[in-house]
């Protein structure tokens, strides 16, 4: 099965920060993909670089069997918006309706009559529990409710591929868990490819058909939930049980304090 991502031999440095060192990974069609890993390891970097955001110094990247890195922008463009993005913070425009905000992506491509986006901003707020906001500034919303109306906006133009950039940071645990719970729902409901971007060993235990941690510039390990956790490789298993350090071979690795 042809993967819609693909990285092979990715790096990517700045100045003497060597962030990526050789990451390859696939994601495959329908799957939820959760790179996991410590903060500020270089998790960010990969995201950018899928979305074509940053090029990398070296590797290839392909998005639905497209070489991104050598394709014009107009066509990158057109990648660019079969993909959603919920970022970390939510990213809403705090001048704006939620309304405004769900529908922003839609008004500007300029092809939909009111009466239209006004619907599939209705419907899309029904799908993330926010049925009936539509008037409200993001200034009166929790943080939860901020995330689920950045996550409305992000599936408005209904893209084959959503990215999560750390969805359930700064949230409370019953707040986490249903935004994963949104995040496994929306994967079926919309039969999207999803990769989750986070730190958050709950969250993703609860929403991975596969995962892989990131670490020391590369990813170490791909499987299943099931077979990571169990995984004897000596990265996962500190990484699981929030160890500090990491030696292999004399070396030391440090969670805190490496890492761009």
């Amino acid at each position: 099965m042809e993967p819609v991502i693909r990285l092979e031999n990715v790096y990517k440095s700045f100045g003497d920060k060597h962030v990526l060192q050789g990451v390859s990974l696939e994601i495959y069609k329908g799957e939820t993909f959760v790179i996991l890993g410590p903060s500020g390891c270089g998790k960010s970097v990969t995201l950018k670089i899928i979305t074509g955001l940053l090029e990398p110094d070296a590797g290839e990247v392909f998005v639905d069997g497209r070489d991104i890195l050598r394709i014009k922008e107009p066509e990158l463009n057109e990648i660019r918006r079969q993909m959603g993005m919920l970022f970390q913070n939510a990213a809403l425009f705090d001048s704006l309706t939620v309304a405004e905000n769900v529908g922003f992506g839609l008004n500007q491509m300029g092809t939909m009559d009111p009466e239209e986006i006004a619907r599939r901003v209705s419907r899309n707020l029904e799908l993330v529990g926010l049925s009936g906001i539509e008037e409200i500034m993001p200034s009166e919303l929790s943080g939860g409710m901020r995330k689920r109306v950045g996550l409305a906006r992000a599936i408005a133009l209904h893209p084959r591929l959503i990215i999560y950039d750390e969805p359930t940071t700064g949230l409370d645990p019953i707040v986490a868990t249903e935004i994963d719970q949104l995040v496994v729902k929306l994967q079926r409901e919309l039969n999207a490819t999803s990769v989750v971007i986070t730190h958050d060993l709950n969250s993703a235990f609860r929403v991975a058909d596969r995962m892989g941690l990131h670490f020391d510039g590369k990813i170490w390990e791909i499987s299943d939930p099931d077979t990571f956790r169990n995984s004897k490789n000596p990265f996962v298993q500190r990484f699981l049980k929030g160890e500090p350090e990491i030696k292999d071979n004399h070396r030391i690795y440090e969670f805190k304090g490496r890492f761009v």
